[in-house]
């Protein structure tokens, strides 16, 4: 039933409104068909229990399609918004829009980017390259402070008993016996997959010389590019929240398999943010990006635990789906994608 199908009936039986004619051979329901819909008392009861019930869940109970309730307004969004002369007899607002997202966060591995071309390209390159590029670059400012950030990871990692770890000597050891115990931490960290800064911000120097070398490529999936260019295009800013640090995500996405897609970015955020598995880490984002409601931004991750983290912060959260993803957990509650046309 649509709204041009309604009779609009006051309790005294009088006719306010009727259908729109249709032509023949269509006919137009009669009147006495939805006395029991539209005079009778429990239906303005259950219509308004339905719109408390919306309420708590920031939904538009006078809108078509229910969305968010937007700022300012309230459980019906104010007299000043709503046209209580309309033939279907129903709330129907003058702002009545669907809500735009404002911002979309976007994780990278498994979500743009293959989880393929981390485990299988970027991960190798930096486990093989790291010793070379602690000796060529070890007098320079950058590589004495991912020394130093190394060095109290290891730390903290060995007062824990982290697998892998093995002490850093003092710089008075030498530059070969150092080198040797920060390869040998870095590769442990790296078998791991640990999301941590130190590893993350080392990680990004050396693949910098991989992609300065044209020795790597960033690879996105193929409807990647089109999506940010559209986003772009109708005024939504899009920004990338992954464990890799800043410098890394701006070197996939400056290189990839589709050219220099930065122009579609509004910023990166790392680990400096937070774990991608904490809550706080989304709610920081959501501060840092200015909006007026966590629900003015989507997140899009392939990551189960990254899903409910953001989600408890307030963002709307959707599962990406690609090949090679790991599995979910059954029921999870979240929308899922494979592609980003279905944003």
């Amino acid at each position: 039933m649509v709204t041009e199908d309604m009779y609009v009936v006051p309790p005294n039986g009088s006719k306010l409104s009727w259908p729109i004619s249709k032509p023949y051979p269509h006919k137009p329901p009669k009147s006495s068909d939805f006395a029991p819909l539209c005079v009778k008392a429990e239906c303005y009861h259950y219509v308004f229990d339905a719109a408390i019930n919306l309420h708590p869940l920031g939904l538009d109970c006078s809108t078509r399609n229910h969305g968010p309730i937007p700022k300012s307004r309230g459980v019906f969004g104010g007299h000043q918004n709503v046209d209580m002369s309309v033939k279907a007899g129903s709330l129907i607002s003058h702002n009545d829009k669907k809500q735009q997202r404002l911002c979309i966060v976007l994780d990278i591995e498994g979500t743009t980017t293959p989880i393929s071309f981390v485990t299988d390209v970027l991960f190798p390159y930096a486990r093989e390259n790291v010793g070379r590029h602690l000796d060529l670059t070890y007098d320079s400012t950058e590589t004495q402070d991912d020394i130093k950030l190394l060095r109290s990871q290891v730390h903290d990692d060995l007062q824990q008993g982290i697998a892998g770890a093995v002490p850093i000597p003092s710089n008075d050891a030498g530059k070969e016996e150092l080198i040797a115990a920060l390869v040998a931490n870095v590769q442990a960290m790296i078998r791991a997959d640990r999301k941590i800064t130190a590893l993350k911000q080392l990680q990004g120097h050396i693949w910098r010389t991989g992609f300065q070398n044209n020795e790597i490529e960033g690879v996105v999936f193929d409807d990647v590019p089109e999506a940010l260019e559209n986003w772009h295009a109708s005024g939504i800013k899009v920004y990338i929240y992954s464990s890799g640090s800043r410098l890394a995500q701006r070197l996939i996405f400056g290189n990839t398999n589709y050219g220099d897609l930065r122009k579609y970015l509004c910023g990166f955020f790392d680990t400096r943010v937070g774990n991608k598995k904490e809550t706080s880490s989304y709610v920081e984002i959501s501060e840092s990006l200015g909006v007026d409601k966590p629900s003015e931004i989507l997140f899009v991750t392939d990551v189960y635990q990254e899903a409910i983290a953001a989600k408890a912060a307030g963002l709307e959260v959707i599962i990406s789906v690609r090949p090679g993803n790991g599995p979910l957990p059954e029921n999870h509650g979240f929308k899922t994608i494979q592609y980003f046309s279905e944003i």
